[in-house]
């Protein structure tokens, strides 16, 4: 899977490489990143790849022609017979959820637009950009750090990565939020690991974590429960768990 960058900074991307967990998979080669600054696309002295908007108002606008070249060199060396999917990263785009994710972990990776200053032309995106991707209802400098979150998710399901269940019992992989985690010692600060983790008892154990993410999701994000209802996820034992608690 190979994933191509077309940014600015491009310099920000080293820190995937070489930490953290997720570094096992760009170092066993299931992943492969190929990062493209921009400014090389630009053919004036000054390298400029952005100029005042039409119309007016504030900040700079990225320039369609710098973008195409860097595209089409990001092609060419790609040599696909059917393009990889350019991905833009705006506050206009999908939410990134786990659906998206899982979805480009299945596929052949993807080219990764990383805007800056007030925006990109329009008639780029119109005529290139696959989809829009957005990590919340915020505004950031740039999509580099959108760009980061999504490789780091991305590379947690390559195999080899996590063990086989982790990445399975992570929140959302089901459309629901994972319950509490509790660890040594067994009383902290006066506060005891509930009884039924230290039982043994690997049926009870499984209810208990069910039900804790059960009401972890119905209290943090009743609209992932709906939306799991109505995708007929919830079994009759989870209904009636959240019946019995109000939920």
């Amino acid at each position: 899977m190979r994933f191509d960058v077309i940014t600015l900074f491009p310099e920000l991307f080293e820190a995937p490489l070489k930490h953290g967990i997720t570094r096992r998979a760009w170092d066993s080669g299931a992943m492969r990143l190929h990062l493209w600054q921009l400014r090389d696309y630009a053919e004036d002295a000054y390298r400029r790849v952005d100029d005042r908007p039409y119309g007016g108002g504030p900040g700079m606008v990225m320039l369609a022609e710098p973008l195409q070249r860097a595209l089409d060199a990001v092609r060419a060396q790609r040599a696909e017979a059917v393009p990889a999917p350019l991905l833009h990263f705006s506050p206009a785009g999908r939410r990134l959820d786990q659906a998206l994710v899982q979805q480009l972990a299945a596929g052949p990776g993807a080219v990764l637009l990383c805007g800056r200053y007030e925006g990109v032309d329009q008639r780029f995106l119109d005529a290139q950009v696959s989809c829009e991707i957005s990590l919340g209802d915020f505004v950031l400098s740039g999509g580099e750090l959108p760009a980061l979150a999504l490789l780091d998710a991305v590379a947690r399901l390559m195999p080899g990565v996590l063990s086989e269940p982790s990445h399975q019992q992570d929140s959302f992989s089901d459309g629901l939020l994972e319950g509490a985690q509790y660890s040594r010692p067994e009383v902290w600060d006066g506060r005891a690991v509930p009884p039924v983790l230290l039982s043994g008892h690997h049926a009870e154990v499984a209810r208990f974590k069910r039900e804790r993410s059960l009401e972890l999701t119905a209290r943090r994000r009743p609209e992932l429960i709906a939306a799991a209802r109505a995708a007929g996820r919830l079994q009759a034992a989870d209904e009636r768990f959240l019946r019995s608690i109000g939920l």
